[in-house]
């Protein structure tokens, strides 16, 4: 690949104030590098219905990963309203509701015994020194590849992310599987908060 110049937007604050503008920030670069895959976090479902704005099912595999059941406590099934989760389905949405890639079991460890293991620190690593969002946008990558739900993982896909709720995050990356996990490449930085 060529040497590019590639404008980066920086948000001076994360969270949800910066979603439109995310997701614009994305189309813009879906367009440019001709990148069909576009992975995305929603928690609610706002974002994802956001994202219908800006990308057409029909020319876009648009994937949504969103918490996995009880991910907030046996109290709450499912973050998501299903109904959306359905309509969403029905516009051409894809989704993954499971596991997350960077938590599992090392997460109910640490927040039960307060014991730390190695993919817990690699995802506070990544929250800390990059940003939640960036922490996201490699998750939710490598949870679409090991759905199946990336046909070519030798292409880039645009993963968006944020800071709890809403986008504030996109990345140009090369995907992988998460046993092949240090294969995954993040190309280009799109747009994070400060």
């Amino acid at each position: 690949m060529a040497d590019m110049n590639v404008e980066v937007m920086y948000f001076e604050k994360g969270g949800p104030h910066n979603t439109e503008k995310a997701l614009e920030i994305a189309k813009k670069y879906a367009d440019q590098f001709d990148i069909k895959d576009i992975v995305m976090a929603s928690t609610t479902g706002t974002t994802a219905e956001k994202s219908l704005q800006f990308f057409n099912p029909n020319e876009c595999n648009l994937v949504v990963i969103t918490h996995s059941y009880y991910f907030m406590g046996v109290n709450k099934r499912q973050e998501f309203p299903e109904e959306k989760i359905a309509d969403l389905k029905n516009k051409g949405l894809k989704f993954f509701i499971g596991t997350h890639a960077f938590a599992g079991p090392e997460r109910s460890m640490r927040m039960s015994l307060k014991q730390w293991g190695p993919i817990e620190l690699l995802a506070k690593y990544l929250r800390t020194n990059f940003s939640q969002g960036m922490k996201v946008c490699m998750e939710i990558a490598v949870m679409a590849v090991d759905a199946g739900l990336i046909d070519n993982i030798e292409k880039d896909i645009i993963c968006i992310g944020g800071t709890g709720r809403g986008a504030d995050t996109v990345c140009i990356i090369k995907p992988a599987p998460t046993s092949l996990f240090d294969a995954l490449r993040v190309k280009m930085i799109l747009c994070k908060p400060l």
